[in-house]
């Protein structure tokens, strides 16, 4: 995968990847939200409400809104830690892998297509 060699191909790049997605009929995610699923995917787990708001610098509210979003497109699920009932658990689901594996063959597919 090459990289972009100014901001203006990496924008037309991150165009192209967006607009494919526009077209799959994809969850539409903010920015947060993505960040948010990126975190609880590529970071190794248990994820917590808490924990997720603390490594990413944002308010628990921003965490528990987002996950409403994602919630309800299966891209995560949640549950009380039997451990500390005041600790809710994120959970990856298979929907949510599939999801973020599909992006992730659409950015290379993208990026073979070159960056200009």
């Amino acid at each position: 995968m090459s990289s972009p060699s100014s901001s203006q191909q990496a924008l037309h790049f991150w165009h192209r990847v967006h607009v494919e997605q526009m077209r799959d009929d994809v969850p539409d995610l903010s920015v947060r939200q993505m960040s948010i699923l990126l975190s609880i995917y590529l970071e190794p787990p248990p994820h917590t409400v808490r924990g997720l708001a603390g490594r990413l610098n944002v308010s628990k509210p921003v965490i528990t809104r987002a996950l409403n979003a994602m919630g309800k497109y299966d891209l995560v699920t949640r549950k009380r830690d039997p451990k500390d009932l005041r600790n809710v658990l994120i959970q990856r689901t298979v929907s949510g892998a599939l999801f973020l594996d599909k992006l992730g063959d659409l950015i290379v597919d993208q990026s073979r297509k070159g960056l200009s």
